[in-house]
């Protein structure tokens, strides 16, 4: 079986997100159920630095407002298409925000061209069976094919709050057919709507987690797209995502102090030493949470930061990296001034450093608003740093709570709290305090999220009987 994904990023060519781990991860899973998978992406100057060997697919004298071309090569284990167009994709910086933190003013355009490439590679060059799209900025793809024709079309929603939504006049550069703007389509309350046209046209949804799915179907969690979701109820599933179990492997890890495994659990402590040094903290054999996030709203880092002082009161200490709203990340600052040595921040990200985290701190602290499946609770459970989550999405899919019932019938992996509040949060920011004062249950708790099966494999597995069902319904 061949199928042609579409993805604005991928690991670890380029990433921002876990989109990219997912997109990334994901061909090497399939591959052994039979199914080869090449990815379209952007020809972003990391992109391209890797495929300077690469053959010419195709040429446009004019994609977008400027020539382009499409270069097929291998990097990294991944097959990968690369959209080469210099005015769209040549720039410094971050792929999506221009230097002024806001969004490039041409992200339509750039995304509408990318997705062209794709329906042209996937009607000429390469003919896939399935054609897989991931998140607005490759949903124009579904709606090419619905008006125009093609191969089977799956739409995977990793985050439904970002869209892709512009104005209604910028419809007529798209190269769509007049019909696709309408209910069936692109219109989206008089906007034109990239990933509410990819949910109206693919012939299969996909979201990262089976409460994503359903929660998508309410309007507290829809962002406006609920209606259309409920109406497409029976084409929508959710799949968990898994994780690259060899990308983090707290037992081949390099770039941690000291490898460890569920049998050699105590050697951790010399990464919690190496976090302590990293981030200022005092040295001690008290909890130690981490934080690995967007610093936004929607990851709840404001109730967090609002949380500190109850955290500090514990005698927890806490080991932050992360970037976003600018107001969270002076208050986060601001904290760890004001309690040095027992809360260190470092603003920005650093991938050898989220590894390190997840190696040396005790708890890693998730308290998102929503979360469609998260994948650092997955790293944790992976190295043994025990998750705290909110009992939302992929978190509540994923990690078992550590209440009297978890505790004593030894399935506990983490904890989870609702609702999503400074109260809450503080309560079990508590609790992970109490049951870390039992070394013999924290260590429990720490062995079998070592040994949970948070790999690819069940997941890819659901992935491949979607594809195979969709293919048997065309026949």
């Amino acid at each position: 079986m061949k199928i042609l994904a579409a993805a604005s990023e991928i690991y670890p060519l380029v990433k921002t997100g876990g989109l990219a781990d997912v997109v990334g991860a994901l061909p090497g899973a399939l591959l052994p159920l039979g199914i080869k998978v090449r990815t379209m992406v952007p020809g972003y100057p990391a992109v391209m630095a890797e495929l300077q060997a690469g053959e010419t697919v195709q040429h446009y004298a004019d994609l977008f407002g400027g020539p382009a071309t499409l270069i097929a090569g291998k990097s990294k284990g991944l097959d990968i298409i690369a959209v080469d167009a210099p005015h769209l994709f040549n720039r410094p910086g971050s792929i999506y925000l221009g230097p002024d933190g806001k969004d490039w003013p041409d992200n339509a355009e750039r995304f509408a061209a990318f997705s062209q490439a794709v329906v042209d590679v996937a009607r000429g060059s390469y003919a896939p069976d399935i054609l897989h799209l991931h998140d607005w900025q490759a949903a124009l793809a579904a709606v090419h094919v619905k008006f125009g024709g093609g191969p089977r079309t799956v739409m995977t929603v990793h985050n439904i709050a970002f869209q892709g939504v512009f104005p209604a006049p910028l419809f007529a550069t798209l190269g769509l057919p007049p019909e696709s703007f309408a209910i069936n389509g692109l219109e989206f309350y008089g906007y034109v709507g990239f990933l509410k046209g990819g949910l109206a046209c693919a012939d299969a949804i996909t979201t990262v987690s089976p409460s994503y799915a359903n929660e998508i179907c309410t309007p507290e969690f829809g962002m406006g797209l609920d209606g259309l979701l409920r109406a497409r109820r029976n084409a929508l599933a959710g799949i968990v995502n898994g994780i690259d179990t060899d990308v983090w492997n707290p037992a081949t890890d390099k770039s941690i102090a000291a490898t460890y495994d569920a049998a050699t659990l105590s050697k951790r402590s010399a990464n919690k030493r190496a976090v302590e040094k990293r981030f200022a903290l005092e040295s001690g054999d008290g909890p130690l949470f981490c934080v690995v996030s967007r610093l936004t709203t929607q990851k709840g880092m404001d109730i967090l930061a609002a949380s500190l002082d109850a955290l500090v009161a514990t005698g927890a200490r806490l080991a932050l990296i992360g970037s976003g709203d600018s107001a969270i990340e002076r208050e986060l600052l601001g904290a760890a001034q004001q309690h040095k040595g027992r809360i260190g921040v470092v603003i920005g990200y650093d991938e050898a450093l989220s590894h390190l985290l997840q190696a040396g701190a005790d708890a890693i602290l998730i308290p998102s608003r929503f979360e469609p499946c998260g994948l650092t609770q997955l790293y944790g459970l992976r190295y043994g740093c025990v998750p705290i989550v909110a009992r939302t999405g992929g978190l509540a899919d994923t990690i078992i709570d550590a209440n009297d019932a978890g505790l004593a019938a030894g399935v506990a992996t983490g904890f989870q709290f609702s609702p999503v509040d400074g109260p809450s949060l503080q309560a079990a920011i508590a609790r992970a305090a109490r049951v870390y004062t039992n070394p013999e249950a924290w260590a429990m708790m720490q062995k079998r999220g070592l040994c949970s099966d948070v790999a690819w494999k069940h997941s890819a597995t659901a992935y491949a009987e979607l594809f195979r069902n969709l293919i048997a319904s065309r026949t």
